[in-house]
């Protein structure tokens, strides 16, 4: 994996204030983490491999803080902050995880933002599930005011909220949860014990399933590529996920209100291809209701960028909110 990667001047002089932060996205196989300076801009960036297990977990994360301080002369202990997404069930307020299960983490309570404060020796540690932070980031990245749903399209579908400016991660933390809302009369099981789940049809994982990749390229390039080249069994396949992606646009924006849904996770990297799609499918169903058509679902949506470090650069915001600056007090003369 990449090393230290400079976005931006800095030196150890630049950052003596303690107002930078550190933003990490903790990943099944990778963990990308960012370094934003007291403007919030992205200062340099790094990319590593996730270790597995409390432990792993942990380590992954400390030793990707470090490599970002020491590429700017800085010592993890003068950030301000650090924020860190990673999935599972998440506790915001304590910063305490559990079924993380593609990072090894079970049902076991696993208070990880005590940890990284103690190994980190940083004041401040935020954790937070990885969409949620990764919708904070796409508003920052894209620049987004009013409301807006990320829906992450992954191993699975899951969808960040942020209503009235704020995460909404409703009760037990399940807000967002689209992945999981049955979709019609379809019957394939889902792992979660219910039929039709979104997520069976639009997801990476489904696509993988449906169209293995055949050349070593992920499943879903050789997907569309195959379906813009007209093959008939990857047309319908393709169709069939553009359709259920649409259906979550749908469901998200009739159920929240968000005035923008930002396509991201692992299969938005299809870029252009994919948004064409699923706008096809938008536009088709408000051909047919008046009432759908004054929504113009099919210009809300967005895709996430390709760079900029969305989720690590929406962990850093998130822990930022979290610091107290101190408050600076005449002395009279």
């Amino acid at each position: 994996m990449s090393g230290v990667r400079p976005l931006a001047q800095a030196t150890a002089q630049a950052v003596e204030s303690a107002t930078w932060s550190a933003g990490v996205d903790v990943g099944g196989t990778k963990v990308d983490a960012a370094l934003l300076d007291e403007d919030g801009r992205v200062r340099a960036a790094v990319r590593t491999l996730t270790r597995r297990g409390v432990d792993g977990v942990v380590t992954s994360v400390v030793e990707a803080v470090e490599r970002l301080c020491a590429g700017v002369g800085l010592t993890p202990t003068g950030l301000s902050c650090v924020g860190v997404g990673v999935p599972g069930m998440v506790d915001g307020a304590s910063g305490v995880v559990s079924h993380a299960v593609n990072l090894g983490l079970g049902e076991a309570p696993v208070p990880l933002a005590s940890l990284l404060e103690q190994r980190l020796g940083v004041d401040v540690v935020r954790v937070e599930n990885d969409v949620n932070v990764a919708a904070l980031g796409a508003a920052d990245v894209l620049r987004i005011e009013g409301d807006l749903a990320y829906l992450a399209l992954g191993t699975g579908v899951a969808a960040g909220l942020i209503l009235d400016g704020r995460l909404r991660r409703g009760h037990l933390g399940v807000a967002g949860e689209i992945g999981h809302v049955p979709w019609g009369d379809r019957g394939r099981q889902c792992p979660c014990g219910q039929r039709g789940c979104l997520e069976l049809y639009a997801s990476g994982s489904a696509i993988g399933a449906a169209w293995p990749s055949g050349r070593g390229r992920p499943a879903p390039v050789e997907l569309y590529e195959a379906a813009a080249a007209g093959d008939p069994g990857a047309v319908r396949i393709r169709d069939e996920h553009a359709e259920a992606v649409a259906m979550c646009v749908r469901v998200l924006v009739l159920t929240t209100g968000v005035r923008t849904v930002v396509l991201g996770g692992g299969v938005s990297a299809l870029g252009t291809p994919l948004l064409d799609a699923v706008v096809g499918v938008l536009r088709e169903a408000e051909a047919g209701s008046p009432f759908l058509r004054s929504l113009r679902l099919d210009e809300r949506v967005l895709l996430a960028p390709r760079e900029g470090h969305v989720a690590a650069v929406g962990a850093a915001r998130l822990a930022q909110d979290a610091v107290v600056l101190p408050t600076v007090t005449e002395v009279p003369a």
